[in-house]
């Protein structure tokens, strides 16, 4: 009796798993979203290192700005209000750079991207756009609104993987 009992409760296990679990899942970004985006130089090792450099003291600052924000619209006079202050952030960030950067808060064109094996749609979507030097390298991105990037900011750099477990798993691996 334990044995089928077991043996119902893993395929009904792997059952849950595989519905779950959907390879190339395709995913749209509402409207009411913002990203941000940083576009490197280009893909030499120093360009993406000073991109995500960039990136992260960026996502530090607007987690700042937006951690308390209740709407898209509020989000929205945030960017605005603190354009010279991103403004000053890359303009110390890039000073020692032989290039330039552009930033700019709008529509802007974003290429599909596949991410731990979600498809996020391409389209124009609005957001903060910081281009460094020519912009051909490989970029960073994010949701700024609803906060899915700036939880990351959150984080400490220690953080470290967590373990699962499967009681069932541990269960059928002991007895079988």
């Amino acid at each position: 009796m334990k044995k089928i009992i077991l043996i119902v409760l893993a395929g009904l296990t792997l059952f849950a798993v595989y519905n779950r679990v959907k390879e190339n899942e395709t995913v749209k970004i509402p409207n009411s979203a913002i990203r941000f985006r940083v576009l490197a130089n280009s893909n030499s090792p120093r360009d993406q290192k000073i991109k995500q450099d960039i990136a992260k003291k960026m996502q530090n600052e607007l987690y700042m700005l937006l951690k308390s924000t209740k709407n898209i619209s509020e989000a929205r006079g945030v960017i605005n209000n603190n354009m010279d202050n991103f403004n000053s952030i890359l303009k110390e960030e890039t000073k020692d750079l032989e290039y330039s950067y552009t930033i700019d808060y709008g529509m802007h064109e974003f290429p599909e991207k596949e991410y731990k094996g979600v498809v996020y749609d391409e389209g124009y979507y609005e957001s903060l756009l910081v281009t460094l030097g020519e912009g051909k390298g490989d970029n960073f991105w994010c949701v700024l609104f609803p906060p899915l990037c700036l939880m990351e900011a959150e984080e400490t750099d220690d953080t470290t993987e967590v373990e699962y477990k499967s009681f069932i798993k541990e269960i059928i691996e002991k007895y079988f």
